[in-house]
């Protein structure tokens, strides 16, 4: 079985040489960029981290003062979040874009990512939020959740956009 392929039953297997690294990112803080040519529909690495209820979310929620937005929250259509913040694996470190060159797949309660399109060796990974917030999307709260990936199609926030 090739890195990139599964089978309907197991979960993706893992490339022997990792296709990633993380370093400090033009876009935002830390990134995750290609350490080699990746090819597009391929596993990169699995979302991981400690699994946590919308309640205890809530507790950890805004807990940096100086970023209080911030978070490696990922939502599982279960209801549980994955905290990438404890125990989490390099996926945490990829950043918002509105074009993306990746996509998060949920599989059984596990979240892979995946590559869209083939990426160059040294390009940013990332994938879009399409962060969810009940309350009304004004112009300060998309501002507390503002992109900066400089995509052409840029939406200039992380939110996603509210269903008509």
């Amino acid at each position: 079985m090739s890195a990139s392929s599964k089978s309907k039953h197991s979960r993706p297997v893992a490339p022997e040489k990792p296709y990633i690294t993380v370093r400090n990112s033009p876009i935002h803080g830390r990134g995750v960029f290609a350490s080699r040519k990746i090819p597009a529909d391929t596993f990169i690495v699995e979302y991981e981290g400690e699994r946590i209820s919308e309640k205890e979310a809530s507790r950890r929620h805004g807990t940096d003062p100086d970023n209080p937005f911030h978070t490696f929250f990922f939502s599982l259509e279960s209801g549980k979040l994955i905290d990438g913040g404890v125990d989490g694996s390099d996926a945490r470190w990829i950043n918002h874009a509105c074009e993306p060159n990746c996509e998060a797949r949920e599989e059984k309660g596990h979240v892979y990512i995946y590559s869209l399109r083939d990426i160059k060796k040294g390009e940013e990974l990332n994938y879009d939020y399409g962060l969810v917030l009940d309350e009304r999307y004004t112009k300060k709260v998309k501002k507390n959740y503002e992109c900066r990936c400089g995509a052409p199609g840029c939406r200039h926030t992380m939110l996603a956009p509210k269903k008509k």
